[in-house]
């Protein structure tokens, strides 16, 4: 078991755009920290965000232009008024897009270098060099090419042309170096909020998708490490088969990886994206888990993914070499949806624990794993997840059966003798035996199915949810500093 979960933990389940903000997102400034006090005064000592790189337009963190770059939405401005890279004139102005805004405010900085910022941008560049160069050329020819994807670029760029890409190196400098600064200010922030949470004994729970976006610097870099024909183009995607969120699967569309090309190289591109989480994250979960097994490829064809099949994936390998290259790395394994005993001897090899989500224990027998009584020490539970209804919006929609066995549940719980939700799904996740109880922060407030965060299967109106400190009640912060402290989780 990893050190950080070798006691009882509660942590609270809050991405960074959801925090308060009198910006479009939220952000990695006051907020942020307060939002770490917040947590230490309830007695939580995880904060789980999603993936924090930079979303396309749809704003979905699990498709991303790249597994390194953080997203550029998270930056905060007023930490660069404070560095007077921007004024009040401009942070007001509401004609300028933050992009504008951090341009300007690389512009500002060449205009008044100073030796100790100039110092720590080179090292951050040198540093960060694997990934850093390669993106920052990719964006900025995408930004040429009027944001279209790589693969449909004039064949030279989309073949990285080594001359042509040279040319458009020298070209596009000035885009390029500014694309490299506002990726400093960004892991700036994010390491100084990181400080800032280890001081007050909090740790930072970041998220990987397993799979990339098709467009996205990592393939157009590398792919040969991926499935795709002679024009670039994906032969499969991925997804997952028909399963509770939807009777057709799930259609996601990246690509998938050839997995005997990336083996040969000793997982190089793999250690490289660890690297990378492993110094933004105390602890990782690894989305879909069960593809390191096997995957389901859906021909790029059809337009749904009922016609897919599961294909094996090298996943013992491969987490012996994340294991070997980062040996104190804490892993966490999002084993959810159709998990087979092989997928399961996987995860126990490496004693990575797994999720256990209450909301899907109460649709069937008594032995349904997600049941508190069947969950393991060596786990996380979750009331819900990003991806599920608010504990409240999951209560009031729930069939007659399924609303009737939690009520008895609850009642012969010791977790809760009086009923009342969400707070009673909450009490019950942090009494459970699972070393780490994971709360969403919409139930701590509260609230209901208009405050989810994403319905699977969906591209609108997802991502969006943000919550404000005056929804938070005295009430519902005792409450759970006292259910926390009772689970004897501080």
């Amino acid at each position: 078991m990893s050190q950080l979960l070798n006691r009882r933990r509660a942590g609270v389940l809050c991405h960074i755009s959801s925090l308060p903000s009198n910006t479009a997102s939220g952000d990695l400034g006051a907020e942020a920290f307060r939002f770490v006090d917040f947590l230490q005064e309830i007695g939580a000592t995880i904060w789980q965000t999603l993936p924090l790189n930079m979303t396309h337009a749809d704003g979905s963190p699990y498709q991303c232009l790249s597994a390194h770059a953080g997203n550029p939405e998270f930056i905060s401005l007023d930490a660069l008024f404070e560095k007077e890279w921007l004024s009040t004139n401009v942070l007001v102005d509401k004609t300028l897009t933050k992009q504008q805004l951090l341009n300007l405010a690389y512009k500002n900085y060449l205009a008044n270098i100073d030796a100790s910022t100039n110092q720590y941008f080179d090292q951050f560049c040198i540093e960060q060099a694997f990934w850093l160069d390669d993106f920052a050329l990719f964006l900025a020819l995408r930004e040429h090419f009027n944001h279209t994807g790589w693969f449909q670029w004039d064949e030279a760029y989309k073949n990285r042309d080594e001359a042509t890409l040279k040319s458009a190196n020298l070209l596009l400098a000035q885009e390029i170096n500014a694309i490299k600064f506002t990726q400093y200010l960004f892991f700036s922030q994010w390491l100084a909020l990181k400080a800032y949470a280890t001081s007050k004994n909090v740790v930072l729970f970041g998220d990987i998708p397993i799979f990339v976006s098709y467009d996205s610097a990592d393939v157009w870099c590398n792919p040969h490490l991926f499935k795709l024909d002679a024009d670039q183009h994906m032969t499969v995607v991925a997804g997952v088969p028909p399963d509770y969120f939807s009777a057709t699967g799930q259609r996601w569309g990246n690509p998938h990886y050839k997995w005997e090309a990336m083996q040969a190289d000793g997982f190089a591109w793999w250690l490289r994206r660890m690297q990378t989480q492993n110094a933004l994250f105390d602890m990782v979960r690894i989305d879909h888990f069960r593809g390191f097994e096997a995957a389901w490829e859906i021909p790029a064809t059809d337009e749904t993914a009922i016609n897919g099949y599961w294909v094996h994936a090298p996943g013992d390998a491969l987490l012996g070499a994340i294991k070997q290259a980062f040996p104190n790395i804490t892993l966490i394994a999002e084993d959810l949806g159709v998990i087979t005993p092989e997928v399961s001897t996987l995860r126990d090899k490496y004693a990575l624990p797994g999720m256990k989500i209450l909301q899907f224990a109460f649709g069937g027998q008594d032995d349904n794993p997600y049941l508190p009584h069947n969950t393991e020490e060596n786990s996380v539970v979750y009331t819900g997840t990003h991806d599920n209804d608010t504990s409240l919006g999951w209560y009031q929609s729930s069939n007659e059966f399924e609303r009737h066995y939690f009520e008895q549940y609850v009642a012969g719980y010791a977790a809760d003798t009086n009923f009342k939700m969400p707070f009673s799904l909450v009490s019950m996740a942090l009494s459970s035996k699972a070393q780490l109880a994971i709360i969403p922060m919409q139930d701590i407030l509260e609230l209901g199915t208009e405050h989810r965060m994403n319905i699977p299967g969906t591209a609108l109106d997802n991502w969006r949810w943000r919550f404000e400190w005056k929804q938070l009640k005295s009430r519902q912060k005792k409450q759970m500093k006292t259910a926390i402290k009772k689970s004897q989780r501080v």
